[in-house]
């Protein structure tokens, strides 16, 4: 149980760290990080830690196009939305255990 509340407690904290690095972004990459962590959010699958790692890697994108002077579009492209579903490949999504139930239920009732 020691463990648990441990991990949380730094799982939040980390949260917290990326959160502040967010906020010093120019305005449009906050808001479209915003966004994007909303749109990720909503398909994330149990706890939703596993997108901290996610959340990292596109942190480290938008700052990286920020310095680099580029218009935040330029970063994810016009599609944003495909823009995130690739970000999220190899997450654990919600969508996933439904398209694993709609199978299961298909082959053993149509079972080939």
């Amino acid at each position: 149980m020691d463990n648990i509340i441990k991990k949380m407690i730094g799982d939040k904290k980390e949260y917290r760290d990326q959160m502040a690095r967010v906020n010093v972004l120019p305005e449009d990459y906050r808001f479209v990080y915003q966004k994007i962590q909303n749109y990720m959010w909503s398909f994330s699958s149990g706890s939703g830690f596993d997108m901290l790692k996610t959340q990292y890697d596109l942190i480290d994108l938008f700052e990286d196009g920020a310095a680099h002077g580029k218009h935040v579009l330029d970063v994810t492209g016009e599609d944003v939305a495909s823009f995130c579903d690739e970000l999220m490949q190899g997450n654990k999504l919600w969508t996933d255990h439904y398209r694993k139930r709609l199978n299961s239920k298909m082959n053993q009732k149509v079972n080939k």
